[in-house]
This record gives C-alpha cells, sequence and structure tokens, in this order.
C-alpha cells in the first residue's frame, strides 16, 4: 500500500536534497535558486506559515492578485516581502508553462466580455487609448493586456528564475511595451517604478529583490547562434526617419563647414595681400609702416631712458654707501686715539700721587 502524500507548510522535504524527488530546474533543486538567509527567512515568516499553506497552482494565482507590491526583503531584519515569499511557492510548485502564460496574462472573466476595457498609459501619464482585455490583444504581448500587474511580475520573475535563455527572451521582451506604474518595496520604504523597467532589470542586472539571478546569455550571442532572431522595435519607422533625418543634417553640416572653409581661405589670402600692399608702399615703406616704425623707436629711446635712469640710481646709491663707510671709519679711528691718549694721561698722573701718601 503506498504511503499518502502530504503538504509540508515547512517545505522541509522541499529544502532536503537527500529526499527531494520532485521537478529540477537546470538539473538542480528548484529551492537553491534562492540564497540560505533568504530561505531561511521565508520559511520562518508569518506570510508563508499562514497565507502560503496548502497552496497549489490555482488557489496562489489568488493570493497573487491581492498583492499590492513588489520587492525581496524590508527593514534592517531582512523580513521577506509577499511577493517574494509567493515566488518561493512557485519554484516549490514548479508549474507548467502554459499555466505561467496565463499569470503572466490573466485578466477577470467575472466580468461582461466586450464591456471590460482598460487604459493604456505612456510614461507621462497620458492616455494612449483602450485596451479591450477580452477581445483586442495587446499587439506587442504574446496575450492580452494582464489586468493584475503584480501577478504579471510574479510569473516574469518566475520566468526570469526557471525558463531557459531563448523562452526568457521571447517571453519577456513583448512587456517592454507595459508602462504601467507599480510600488517597490525597499529596505528603507517605498519607491515608484514602472512594468518595463522592472522587466528590464529581469533582462539586464545579476540580482533583484534579494536574489542572485543566474547569468543570462546576451541577446547578442543568441542571434550569432541562430537562435533568435534580430528584435524588431516598436518604433523602428520613427528610428529610420530620424536616422535619415539625421544623415541629411550631417550633410547640410559637411557643406556649410566646406563653404566657411573657402570663405576663410579667401579672407586671409585677402589680408595677406592687403598687408603686402600697403607695407610695401611705392616710395619703399607705407604710412602705416613708417608709423610703426617711429612707435618702435619711441620703444627704445624710452627704454634707453629707463635703463640710463636705473644706472645712475646705482651710482648714487653706491657713492652714498662708500661715503657713510668712509665716515664711519673716520670716526671709529678718531674716538680710538681721543681713549688711548686718555688712558697714557692716568697712567702718568697715579704714580705720584701714590708716593705723597
Amino acid at each position: 500500500m503506498a504511503k499518502d502524500e502530504y503538504h509540508r507548510a515547512d517545505a522541509k522535504a522541499l529544502l532536503d536534497d537527500r529526499g527531494y524527488s520532485g521537478a529540477l530546474i537546470r538539473g538542480q533543486n528548484p529551492a537553491l535558486l534562492f540564497e540560505k538567509g533568504v530561505r531561511d527567512r521565508i520559511t520562518e515568516s508569518y506570510f508563508w506559515k499562514e497565507q502560503c499553506f496548502g497552496l497549489n497552482a490555482a488557489t496562489l494565482c489568488d493570493r497573487a492578485a491581492e498583492l499590492k507590491f513588489i520587492g525581496g526583503t524590508a527593514g534592517i531584519m531582512g523580513k521577506p516581502t509577499p511577493f517574494l515569499c509567493l515566488a518561493f511557492k512557485l519554484l516549490q510548485l514548479v508549474p507548467e508553462k502554459e499555466i505561467i502564460l496565463e499569470y503572466l496574462n490573466f485578466a477577470d472573466e467575472d466580468g461582461e466580455e466586450g464591456d471590460e476595457e482598460v487604459v493604456v498609459k505612456d510614461d507621462d501619464g497620458h492616455n494612449n487609448g483602450t485596451a479591450d482585455l477580452n477581445g483586442i490583444q495587446d499587439p506587442n504581448a504574446l496575450g492580452k493586456l494582464g489586468e493584475f500587474k503584480y501577478l504579471r511580475c510574479l510569473a516574469a520573475f518566475y520566468i526570469r528564475l526557471a525558463w531557459s535563455p531563448v523562452d526568457i527572451y521571447t517571453t519577456l521582451e513583448p512587456l517592454l511595451s507595459d508602462f504601467r506604474k507599480i510600488k517597490r518595496r525597499t529596505k528603507d520604504g517605498f519607491a515608484l517604478t514602472y512594468m518595463d523597467q522592472f522587466v528590464d532589470d529581469l533582462l539586464t542586472k545579476d540580482r533583484i529583490c534579494a536574489t542572485s539571478l543566474w547569468k543570462l546569455p546576451s541577446r547578442a550571442n543568441l542571434e550569432d547562434l541562430e537562435m533568435l532572431d534580430p528584435r524588431e522595435s516598436p518604433l523602428g519607422d520613427e528610428v529610420d526617419m530620424l536616422d535619415a533625418e539625421e544623415d541629411e543634417g550631417s550633410e547640410g553640416d559637411v557643406q556649410i563647414a566646406d563653404s566657411d572653409r573657402g570663405r576663410r581661405r579667401f579672407d586671409s589670402e585677402d589680408r595677406s595681400d592687403r598687408s603686402r600692399r600697403s607695407y610695401y608702399s611705392e616710395d619703399g615703406r607705407s604710412d602705416w609702416g613708417s608709423r610703426r616704425y617711429d612707435s618702435d623707436d619711441d620703444r627704445s629711446d624710452m627704454g634707453s631712458r629707463r635703463r640710463s635712469h636705473s644706472r645712475d640710481d646705482r651710482r648714487d646709491s653706491r657713492s652714498r654707501r662708500r661715503s657713510h663707510s668712509r665716515d664711519d671709519r673716520s670716526r671709529s679711528r678718531s674716538r680710538k686715539r681721543s681713549n688711548s691718549a686718555d688712558d697714557r694721561s692716568e697712567g702718568e698722573v697715579r704714580p705720584t700721587s701714590k708716593d705723597d701718601h
């Protein structure tokens, strides 16, 4: 008799490599795609034990539709967000590809068909029209525009973790045309971002939502291997028009630059001819040349005057120094002579006074 399988809320069977027998992702246990510290915080969190208990692919969609923001861990203690807990639950379930695509473009079917519309806005918040969720599909996406944007974020995050590179590019690149606003939980608070920015981060960054993503091959390499077709941008026609306008503008700039160079060359030659004619007149020198030479003579005269004045000043200072030094020497000599004479006179008087006593 086969042993009944029960759902374990603590996910011990998922985290135990010795007893794990479920589906593999790239040959390994799906839980290992999250870091050990993040796994421990998720399994010990209140949301995981209460809200993620007994979920399957259908009931998890209801939980994801109630999400209000995306994010990894928050706060000083690194508390995992509900978005990260549900992503870990998806790795535990490993749902089929069709279910993930339904998450990606899920719309509520409770309303009347054909009556439910969503307003599509651009980055500036201007309306670009309405898209029927049940009928008209988004021309740049694989399916219709998903009504629950956080459910779409959860599916895109799982696709980046679990699918192959070719499927990742072909599935996530159409979502770059979704410009809806989403709220992102950070360690310090909340931040505003956009759906296309979140998808671009999934395709270009190595870490997002407290999760280290596996290295994704570049699109250029996959195109070289002929595994992907070159991407066609929705703005392809406008880009071609801008390139054509830039080419025309560059040609016009080249022509203007050539004409400016010719003008400058002609002006320089004209200036040189005029200077030659003015320099060499009929008498051999022009008035301008004579004025220039006169000014040069004046400058030389002024320079010679300055030099002569400086020489005279130096001579006067030297003569003053010499006269002062001579006077000082003569005064010192006279003082020495007078002092020596006084000493001699005192020496002659002192002996006579001693004999008298």
